[in-house]
């Protein structure tokens, strides 16, 4: 049996019980709402622990083609297909494995319909000109957003090829009463769209498994929504289900100083947390205790100047060999690993609920030569 104190870093520990808490409170709101929730495969694709997952929620949606098919292959359930642009390519991977297809202009939803209409239900992503997103990288209603039709731009004949919209406004959304605000605003917009289609798909970023997050209250608001407009409605969680289930475990290489302490880690946030760099986003060092005596900046080993994990304190001085648990790294992390500067791609590791830890995957050169050549 793999031992955590004899697993070389850096790798990904993904705890199969904080999992199932998260998935308990998913069932919740299902139950109380009526919605159904897929999976946002671009946030999270470990299909490893999909076995864990499929239980509770009904199947999986994607931003591309390569993820329609291994939500089709691993999870089952529905399979949701979005992707801002479609070559025929494309759809003509994604129409045999899709329940429902979802273009996210009328110029492509024109240009594939013929091609679609009888093998899927097909949405459209509507840009609802409002939404609740922390910075503007991440915000789909903002200006001259390529994400999604305004209304002014809708004409009643887009019932006549689609069964169903997508919106999708949120970012890590702890706020309901915020997301409530947003889902009126709907109600009311496009009221005379929404009692006319079969469904309606709400998008991710709704945090409801934030401690202490109203979840009756959400489930109360959805389900309200539904039964006005006589529709189903769907929810694409990805953050939601896997937050605080994983930790990227690293080992400090090396301490420089250069008027501030850095402990080297065998990581990076470019290669292995790269929304850490993206958003300006400092992780969170399980052994730290902020405004304790001893700070460090955690830089990673690659070559980018900027390229450090967070600075924080420990109640120690750290020591070269010692582990350190970058909390909270499922989401984002291992869909955007990438090869740069040829670092040791972090392992895979699963955690399940008996204690055991299961391989999920292991990376080595070989499969850093492949991604350059054959």
């Amino acid at each position: 049996m793999l031992q955590k104190q004899n697993l070389n870093t850096p790798y990904f520990m993904i705890n199969e019980q904080a999992l199932v808490n998260n998935l308990e409170k998913a069932k919740q709101l299902k139950e109380i709402s009526g919605a159904k929730l897929v999976l946002a495969l671009k946030c999270f694709s470990t299909w490893g622990t999909f076995d864990t997952i499929k239980p509770y929620l009904d199947g999986t949606t994607s931003s591309g083609p390569y993820e329609v098919r291994l939500g089709h292959e691993k999870f089952g359930g529905e399979t949701h297909a979005y992707s801002v642009g479609y070559s025929h390519a494309d759809i003509e991977a994604v129409k045999p494995l899709s329940d429902k297809i979802i273009f996210n202009s009328l110029s492509q939803l024109n240009a594939h319909y013929d091609n679609c209409k009888d093998s899927a239900s097909l949405g459209l992503r509507i840009n609802p000109e409002m939404s609740v997103a922390g910075q503007d990288l991440a915000n789909p209603a903002r200006p001259y957003s390529r994400l999604g039709v305004k209304q002014t731009l809708l004409e009643s004949t887009v019932l006549d090829k689609v069964d169903g919209f997508m919106f999708h406004m949120n970012c890590e959304n702890k706020d309901v009463d915020a997301f409530i605000n947003i889902l009126n605003h709907i109600s009311t917009t496009f009221a005379e769209y929404l009692n006319k289609l079969s469904w309606l798909s709400l998008g991710g970023g709704i945090f409801f498994t934030y401690p202490d997050y109203p979840i009756e209250k959400l489930g109360e608001a959805l389900k309200a929504f539904a039964a006005k407009h006589q529709i189903q409605i769907y929810l694409e969680p990805g953050e939601a289900i896997i937050t605080r289930t994983a930790d990227l475990v690293v080992s400090v290489i090396d301490i420089v100083e250069n008027d501030k302490k850095t402990a080297i880690v065998d990581s990076a946030t470019e290669a292995h947390r790269l929304d850490t760099l993206i958003y300006n986003e400092p992780a969170s060092v399980k052994e730290a205790n902020e405004g304790a005596e001893h700070n460090y900046i955690i830089g990673s080993c690659s070559c980018l100047a900027g390229d450090q994990f967070c600075e924080t304190q420990f109640d120690k001085p750290l020591e070269i060999g010692q582990k350190l648990h970058l909390v909270d790294s499922a989401g984002y992390t291992m869909v955007k690993l990438n090869w740069f500067n040829g670092l040791k791609m972090p392992s895979i590791y699963f955690e399940k609920v008996d204690g055991s830890i299961e391989v999920l995957n292991e990376f080595g050169y070989e499969d850093f030569k492949a991604t350059l050549g054959k």
